[in-house]
């Protein structure tokens, strides 16, 4: 019954490379908007990166330049793939999609995958 499923997270020094993925159930098969947020405890969850149904992306200040999401319409996927990781990006990252249901548009969240950025 999970309808978005991330994976991907784990432990890696600074500067290294991680590709998070999150696949959404079929049942979820008018989704809009597809986007990766991150929390770190005792911080507020911010948005790391959105991507639209057309393509379109935004990014946080914070990893421009360094993250890229994409994502796979056919397959209900989406991917953020970090690069040049720093202490800083420790944080919890859910995956959260938007699918049209009824006429309205219903958020969903991922369970989160741990981030965890240390030598």
């Amino acid at each position: 019954q999970v309808q978005l499923a991330e994976s991907g997270g784990g432990v890696v020094q600074p500067g290294g490379s991680l590709r998070l993925s999150c696949a959404a159930s079929r049942r979820l098969f008018r989704i809009n908007a597809m986007a990766w947020h991150r929390q770190a405890p005792g911080k507020e969850r911010e948005l790391v990166a959105t991507i639209t149904s057309s393509g379109y992306t935004n990014y946080a200040d914070s990893v421009k330049g360094r993250f890229t999401i994409s994502r796979d319409n056919a397959k209900n996927t989406v991917a953020l793939q970090m690069n040049s990781l720093k202490p800083e990006d420790t944080a919890v990252y859910y995956c959260y999609a938007d699918n049209g249901e009824g006429g309205v548009l219903k958020g969903y969240w991922g369970q989160g995958t741990q981030v965890t950025v240390s030598s």
